[in-house]
């Protein structure tokens, strides 16, 4: 489950041009599993209507008609009440100014008041209006009530210009979502490194020794611990990816980079979840210039990279960080034998052990099949689930070993 499952989500839709991203967001956040309940104002219905909305819920829209209506007075208290948080997507100056200074003129507005819940705010406008002086002292007051303001972003307005004042995409407003219904999680308080991806040895400038890891489960793995309440920094060797919203990421692309950013962050983490498929070998020297083709093929001298895994257990040893360590056993062979001597040798907590050599677990595929083994010789098969699924429970076992 994430954190928006079973949520109530109360989105507030002012009069902005980006209100069509309004629509998708409430698509998306039905999509995670939350009831989404929408309020409309005035302006916002010159642009789109509430069928739109009703049509991507499944629930019925309001506008300001309905606080008149056979609900009445109580419409306002009742939308605020049940709420989980209150999302506002697209956030006009005008409604960002009625919410700093507590006006409750429309049915947005009331419920704003009413609401006790977080609030979140995407404001979008033109880039004047943005950067009036108003706005900003508006978004001041806001802020140091603990509203949380994301956005907006550069990009093209409607008034042709390109300026700050575009409404964050509903992708990345999702991720903030998620990330504020996930503060009182079971590893609140917890600073969780994670490692993700392959790393990239050197030949020459332009080639080099790398694997088949996208990095996907090791930022699905990132993503958990955010949905827990985490601190998470999530530290990738070269991907597509995009980092989960909350994560803070660090880039690296050889072996030797996420030798010394592990050691780094581990020094002050609570866990360690070392799911990077890390070289194990590298060229003893990189040439200096692009090799060609003509003559003969190079040879190739291999040496191997540092141990990081290692390097930590000895770290530990001084420090006793990171409290927990959790590591992956990526094998084509004799699975369990491997990982358990890998569970032993690198003085694991717990490793996450999967055979790559399946079609459909491994590099490359959206699903995994792994064992878990623990250091007190205790094991549990998890049956084949998308790799999301598996980050979820590798993160409430490292949850419960933490505490």
């Amino acid at each position: 489950m994430t954190p928006l499952q079973n949520k109530r989500i109360l989105l507030g839709v002012t009069g902005s041009i980006a209100c069509y991203k309004a629509a998708d967001l409430a698509s998306k956040l039905r999509q995670a599993g939350a009831e989404v309940d929408v309020i409309l104002t005035a302006a916002a219905a010159q642009f789109v209507t509430p069928l739109t909305f009703q049509s991507v819920t499944g629930r019925r829209a309001y506008v300001d008609a309905d606080l008149w209506g056979s609900e009445g007075h109580v419409l306002h208290i009742s939308l605020a009440k049940e709420a989980d948080l209150l999302v506002v997507a697209p956030a006009t100056a005008n409604t960002i100014a009625k919410l700093a200074h507590g006006l409750a003129d429309n049915l947005l507005a009331l419920a704003a008041v009413a609401c006790e819940s977080p609030l979140l705010l995407a404001p979008a406008m033109d880039g004047g209006m943005f950067h009036h002086a108003a706005t900003q002292e508006n978004l001041a007051i806001l802020k140091k009530r603990g509203v949380i303001v994301v956005g907006p972003d550069e990009g093209h307005l409607a008034s042709g210009l390109r300026q700050v004042g575009r409404m964050t995409e509903p992708a990345e407003l999702l991720g903030h979502i998620r990330l504020a219904l996930s503060r009182s999680g079971p590893l609140t308080g917890k600073n969780v490194v994670v490692t993700a991806g392959g790393t990239q040895e050197p030949i020459d400038p332009v080639r080099f020794i790398a694997n088949r890891s996208s990095g996907r489960q090791g930022y699905a793995l990132a993503q958990a611990a955010l949905d827990r309440g985490a601190a998470v920094t999530l530290i990738s060797g070269p991907s597509a990816l995009a980092a989960p919203v909350g994560a803070e990421r660090v880039e690296v692309r050889t072996a030797a980079e996420m030798l010394k950013a592990v050691l780094e962050h581990a020094a002050e983490a609570d866990a360690l979840v070392m799911s990077a498929a890390v070289a194990d070998f590298r060229p003893e020297e990189a040439a200096e210039h692009k090799i060609k083709k003509g003559g003969a093929p190079p040879v190739i001298t291999l040496t191997h990279t540092a141990d990081v895994l290692k390097e930590v257990a000895a770290q530990k040893k001084k420090s006793g960080r990171p409290l927990v360590t959790v590591g992956f056993a990526a094998e084509s062979q004799d699975l369990l034998e491997n990982a358990r001597k890998k569970l032993a040798a690198k003085g694991l907590d717990i490793i996450v052990a999967n055979d790559v050599s399946a079609p459909d677990a491994g590099f490359e595929v959206e699903t995994n099949r792994v064992t878990l083994l623990f250091a007190d010789g205790s094991k549990e098969d998890l049956p084949l689930m998308g790799k999301d699924e598996v980050a979820a429970a590798v993160m409430e076992r490292l949850a419960k070993t933490l505490t």
